[in-house]
Order: structure tokens, then C-alpha cells, then sequence
């Protein structure tokens, strides 16, 4: 559709221009503006500075180390052999399996709370989730320990001896062929870390998911119910797909908590400084971690080292953070209908 040009009186064509727009802020609205974009600066200038103290203090352990920072297994700062690819690697099978624990409980808890739960038991079950949330890690880390290691380890066994084949699921020590002798192969491994960590992050996830999930229009939800489809069929068509944004937020929001757990995976790892791709297997480490564990008998150049990791792991942070709200601001979630 043209609009047809306007003239004026003279017959001269009349250009169409934006109107210009004046706003008159109150008081309180230059107080609320001053103090929202403080808080952001605030915000920036905190992250910042602690990039900037983790690269200054990080550069001698850099300078020393190099690229090969990178690429070694070992961490011995006292001959200068060290490196954070054993770590590095450990952290993110733990926040991998964390999150492959944590996604699918977080969604079905969600859909639940929003969709099936009677509304009378739907404030209670928002209770309990924020309660998970609000528990200490090293209760966590606890009920890893005594609890859930003895649980899980008879599983990791049995899936060891029949599936050992899939490289990830192999344990040095056992095959099909031989019983297993002890489960102490299978203790202190990066699945049951996982399965703490993952735990922890699942109130975080679940309550963002369950927010999203509340604000779907409820005319959608009118609209496919009055097409014939059935509670399923508007999940399927109308919430999930309304609530992708949240979804993906809560679950980077989750792996950024799931790769920066500090307690309750010291609590129930046993560190190696090797590379260990077989989650069952005892034997794991993360480079939260290996900072708690070597910052009280480290020297002036170890503490340089354990900075360089934890720069390494600020950074791979960061990077997922803005992966996530690039995927968040492209999402729906949000919009009205």
C-alpha cells in the first residue's frame, strides 16, 4: 500500500516527517532513572574489576606457563609443570551431567506446578522448590557422601559390566566377563558428583521455568483448547513453545551455577590431574575445586596458578552467559498475544 503525496495551499508537495516528541520527566522519575542506571554501571564496573584482579595476578603463572596452560594435565607449580586440561575437562562433564539430570526434572516439576497440580497444592510445591534452593551446598555435598555414593555406585557397576563397551561408561578393572570385586571403583566419580550438582541447580531451573510457563497468554491457551486439542496438545503447541526463552535461560543460568559448584563437588570427588572421560570411574576434578583444595598450601607463584584457573573458568562463564541471553533476547518468551 502508497500513500498518495499531500499538497499544501500553494500546491507545493508536502514531504511527510517524523514528528518530533518532547518528554517532561518528574522527579521521581529522574530518581528511578538515576538509580536504575547506577545499579547497571555498579554492576559492569564489579565485573569488571574482577576480570581485570583475576588477569593481573594470574600474569605471572600466564607468562611462565603459556599456551601450555592449556594443554597440561598435571598441576605441580613447584617445577612449573601445570596446566588446566585435566580440570577444565572435569568441570564440564560434571556440569553436563548436572544438566542432564537437572533439565528434564526441572521441565516435568514445572509443567506440573503450572499445568496438572491442584491450585490448592500449587503454593505449597512453589514452597518446596524455593526451600531446595535456599539449602547450603555443603548439605548437598553431605547427603552425596553418605547417601547417595552408597546408592549409586551398585548402578555405575552394573552399567560398567554391560555397557562398558560405550567408552564413556568403561572402568578400568572391570569387564562382562569378571564380577566386580568392589564398588569402590565407582565411588567419588564425576557421575555422582554430577548427580549432587545437578540437585542443586534444579530449583533455580524449575522456578524459572515455572515463571515462564505462568505467563503463556491465556488466550493461546483458549484458542487450542478450542480447536480440540487436547492438555498435552496445548503444552506441545502452545507452552513449550511459548516458554523456549525461559527454558534455555534457566538451563545456562543452571550450567553457570553447575560449572562454578565448589563444596559439594570437594566433598565428593577424588582428585586426579589426568584427563577422565569415563564418568563412572572414581577419580575427577574441577577447577573450583582444585582452587580449594590448593589455596591454603600454596606459595606466592601457586596462588598466580590457581588465579590463571579461575580466570579460565570466569571467562568460559562469561562466554555461556552471553550465549544464553543472545538466545533469550531472540526468543518469545515474553511477548503479549
Amino acid at each position: 500500500m502508497t500513500s498518495l503525496p499531500l499538497n499544501d495551499a500553494t500546491g507545493a508537495v508536502v514531504v511527510d516527517q517524523p514528528r518530533k516528541l518532547r518528554q517532561t520527566r518528574e522527579t521521581p522519575d529522574k530518581i528511578f532513572r538515576g538509580v536504575t542506571t547506577g545499579s547497571g554501571v555498579i554492576v559492569l564496573a564489579i565485573m569488571t574489576f574482577v576480570g581485570l584482579f583475576l588477569a593481573i595476578r594470574a600474569t605471572q603463572a600466564l607468562k611462565k606457563a603459556g599456551f601450555s596452560f592449556l594443554t597440561t594435565q598435571s598441576w605441580d607449580t613447584n617445577n612449573f609443570n601445570f596446566g588446566i586440561a585435566a580440570v577444565l575437562t572435569g568441570t564440564i562433564l560434571i556440569a553436563l551431567v548436572a544438566i542432564c539430570v537437572a533439565v528434564p526434572l526441572s521441565t516435568a516439576t514445572a509443567l506440573y506446578i503450572t499445568e496438572y497440580a491442584p491450585a490448592r497444592m500449587r503454593k505449597v510445591f512453589i514452597s518446596v522448590i524455593d526451600l531446595m534452593a535456599a539449602i547450603p551446598s555443603v548439605v548437598y555435598g553431605l547427603w552425596g557422601f553418605f547417601f547417595l555414593q552408597a546408592k549409586v555406585a551398585p548402578v555405575s557397576a552394573w552399567i560398567a559390566q554391560h555397557f562398558g563397551w560405550i567408552p564413556i561408561f568403561s572402568v578400568k578393572g572391570v569387564n562382562s566377563d569378571t564380577p566386580i570385586s568392589s564398588y569402590t571403583l565407582f565411588t567419588s566419580s564425576t557421575l555422582i558428583a554430577g548427580l549432587v550438582v545437578g540437585m542443586m541447580i534444579t530449583p533455580v531451573v524449575t522456578s524459572i521455568m515455572r515463571e515462564v510457563f505462568s505467563q503463556v497468554p491465556v488466550g493461546e491457551r483458549e484458542g487450542a483448547l478450542g480447536l480440540g486439542a487436547t492438555k498435552w496438545g496445548v503444552i506441545k503447541s502452545v507452552v513449550l513453545p511459548f516458554g523456549k526463552g525461559g527454558m534455555i535461560g534457566g538451563t545456562m543460568l543452571g550450567l553457570g551455577r553447575a560449572l562454578g559448584e565448589t563444596i559439594a563437588v570437594y566433598m565428593i570427588i577424588s582428585p586426579v590431574f589426568t584427563i577422565q572421560p569415563h564418568i563412572l570411574q572414581s577419580g575427577a576434578i574441577s577447577v573450583s575445586s582444585l582452587i580449594a583444595l590448593q589455596f591454603q598450601e600454596a606459595n606466592h607463584f601457586g596462588l598466580s596458578a590457581l588465579m590463571a584457573a579461575g580466570l579460565a573458568l570466569f571467562l568460559m562463564t562469561l562466554v555461556i552467559n552471553f550465549c544464553a541471553s543472545s538466545v533469550v533476547a531472540r526468543s518469545r518468551s515474553g511477548a503479549s498475544s
